[in-house]
């Protein structure tokens, strides 16, 4: 840890505070990786190739965009709906680039709240890296809740929905277990072919079985509540952004983070348009969300019993993101990181255990947990995906590239690193807005249920 400069005031030592935030910021944000490369070490950390990072990245979010993205074609029209889907693709893809840039820039930063440190300082921290927590946890539980609708289809609802996600979780925790992310790569292979295969059969099986009568929308007007309402499904579809500054510290070349971001960002853009183009064709205006819903029992039951093993795996993931972020702010640097101590263990195993059984409360305790989901989307998701990313470039151009000087000569770049801000601002307000209204429709038409139920 950095020390505190210090100076004699009447013969007294005091320390300086503003140089004391001045050298911790440089410590965040320097040369110093967040993880030190020793072999000495019985962890090692960075270990990651960019394969991995990139099917590890498909693997936790592609089920996100597969369940929601064909109900979008229903209500905005299938043409505004695609080029909303290959424009946010390529929008994160840009954005992607900009924190991988800020990463490579500031070695040491480890996830969100780094940066907003480096960025704005401890106030922003706090509220960053709680956001992540705080998202990686709901993120799990909406995977749990995922994995309980496929366990419930697969039984024919002939078991308690409360056990499922019960269960499910505690599969979730020992998926969450190991203490680096190269543990967990090869589940990330397997996770990432499963819902690419469960796809392809809830394609196949749409097309075997085209709804007779179907009717579809080629584009249509639309209220501002419906229509962004659609929109938001697309936008999240992409929230994987939170992850990648815990995912690019783990790897052996950082600086083949893009290659992972082209990949990602490649894959989740062509499939989302080709699955929701093809359901919808076939399903139509009464295509539902979850998208396999619409199939037959059987087809439904094949598609959820593949993407099973992918729901579980990102719950999992999902709880060690938020684990990590924990476990390396309290132990930074020490030899608990690196070394497997009683106390590292301890306190990993319960940080693990902790976000799964919140998980599990707010899956089951929380009748409107479903629409509180789209709150966090919102408010957290819509700056990790989007609107950071231009205070990252803008950060970075004014204080290694000249100051306001350096911004006036790049125009073309500020201005859109201005709009991207923009956007992630809208996305948040208008996601905000429309989760809380859909929340007060909900209780007036008394759809919300009761906690604890089966």
């Amino acid at each position: 840890m950095a020390s505190h400069p210090t100076h004699e005031v009447h013969g007294q030592p005091y320390v300086d505070e503003k140089a004391s935030m001045t050298a911790e910021k440089q410590d965040s944000g320097g040369s110093r990786d967040v993880f030190a490369e020793d072999d000495v070490h019985q962890i090692q950390y960075k270990t990651l190739s960019w394969q991995a990072v990139s099917l590890l990245m498909i693997a936790e979010i592609v089920s996100n965009g597969i369940l929601s993205l064909p109900s979008a074609l229903a209500v905005v029209g299938i043409v505004p709906a695609v080029i909303l889907i290959v424009f946010l693709g390529v929008f994160g893809l840009f954005t992607a680039k900009l924190l991988i840039d800020f990463k490579l820039n500031h070695p040491n930063v480890h996830t969100m709240g780094d940066a907003g440190y480096i960025m704005f300082g401890p106030v922003a921290r706090e509220v960053l890296a709680f956001g992540t927590v705080a998202f990686a946890v709901f993120g799990s539980g909406s995977e749990l809740l995922s994995s309980q609708q496929a366990l419930s289809t697969l039984s024919n609802q002939g078991m308690c929905s409360m056990h499922l996600v019960i269960i499910t979780g505690a599969v979730a925790f020992l998926i969450s277990l190991p203490r680096t992310l190269d543990r967990l790569a090869w589940m990330g292979l397997l996770s990432a072919a499963v819902i690419t295969l469960a796809g392809f059969i809830a394609m196949i099986g749409a097309g075997a079985n085209p709804v007779p009568g179907r009717s579809l929308t080629v584009t249509t007007s639309s209220n501002f509540f419906d229509a962004f309402l659609a929109v938001t499904n697309p936008v999240f579809a992409y929230a994987g952004h939170f992850m990648f500054f815990i995912l690019i510290s783990e790897m052996r070349r950082p600086e083949d983070a893009m290659k992972a971001a082209w990949c990602l960002q490649g894959f989740a853009t062509i499939f989302y348009a080709v699955f929701s183009i093809v359901m919808y064709v076939y399903i139509g205006n009464t295509v539902q969300s979850p998208a396999l819903f619409s199939l037959p029992p059987a087809w439904a039951k094949a598609t959820f019993g593949i993407a099973l093993v992918n729901f579980l795996f990102s719950s999992g993931l999902y709880t060690h993101t938020a684990a990590k972020l924990v476990f390396v702010r309290i132990f930074r640097h020490s030899k608990h990181v690196y070394s497997h101590t009683l106390l590292g263990w301890t306190v990993w195993t319960l940080l693990c255990f902790a976000g799964v059984a919140i998980a599990v409360i707010l899956a089951v305790a929380v009748p409107i947990f479903s629409y509180l989901i789209g709150i966090a989307a919102a408010l957290f998701a819509a700056w990790y995906t989007y609107g950071l990313a231009g205070f990252f470039w803008l950060y970075d151009v004014y204080h290694l590239k000249g100051g306001v000087d350096g911004l006036k000569r790049r125009p073309i770049g500020t201005t859109i690193a201005v709009l991207t801000i923009i956007a992630g601002a809208f996305i948040c307000i208008a996601g905000t807005y429309v989760s809380i209204k859909l929340i007060v429709g909900a209780y007036a038409n008394g759809q919300v249920g009761r906690p604890f139920i089966c």
